[in-house]
């Protein structure tokens, strides 16, 4: 499902003041007489929103008119587009990825990991791309370490495929996405 994000105009509620500026010296500031005082600069209470035309749907202009309020929540509409990629722990393992008739992919990964961060963005893009023909999960090693050791992990970053209960692929270090790619369409 598209979503058309509408474009906002602003402008200012005043012109701004034409101002001169002459370049300070010391000689000028010490011959100031008195005590010093602070200039007064105008005043901006905010910004006045102009009103535009919307989109709509269909991609043409309507003629209506809308304006944006002023303090009004800030909504991004591209949120529900984002697929979590669930954690996974000892308690749900055996449900989630053995009991699974798709295949699984697991990554395990360690918050104090630089190549796991790198490789996260990645995952993402992955379970949003197969979404409905495989479901992806991140297992934290330090939190679950029985599972990462039964299944044999050394090193983190490591991305296991599981079909049907068993490992089928393994796949170690921060890869590009294009060979975590090759692996799943193998197994789909």
């Amino acid at each position: 499902m598209a979503t058309i994000i509408e474009p906002i105009a602003v402008s200012r509620s005043s012109p701004l003041p034409s101002a001169t500026f002459s370049p300070i010296t010391a000689s000028s500031i010490s011959s100031f007489p008195g005590p010093r005082t602070s200039a007064k600069l105008p005043h901006y209470s905010g910004l006045k929103l102009r009103p535009i035309a919307t989109i709509r749907s269909t991609g043409s202009l309507s003629s209506s008119f809308r304006i944006a309020r002023r303090g009004g929540p800030v909504v991004c509409e591209a949120q529900n587009t984002a697929v979590d990629v669930a954690p996974i722990t000892d308690a749900n393992w055996e449900s989630l990825v053995i009991g699974s008739e798709t295949p699984v992919l697991v990554e395990f990964w360690a918050p104090w990991c630089g190549p796991c961060r790198m490789i996260h963005p990645i995952i993402d893009e992955l379970a949003k791309q197969y979404a409905g023909k495989l479901k992806c999960y991140k297992l934290n090693t330090d939190e679950s370490p029985s599972i990462a050791t039964r299944c044999g992990i050394r090193s983190i970053p490591t991305v296991m495929l599981f079909k049907n209960g068993e490992k089928k692929d393994t796949v170690i270090g921060a890869v590009p996405k294009s060979t975590l790619t090759t692996s799943i369409e193998k197994f789909l």
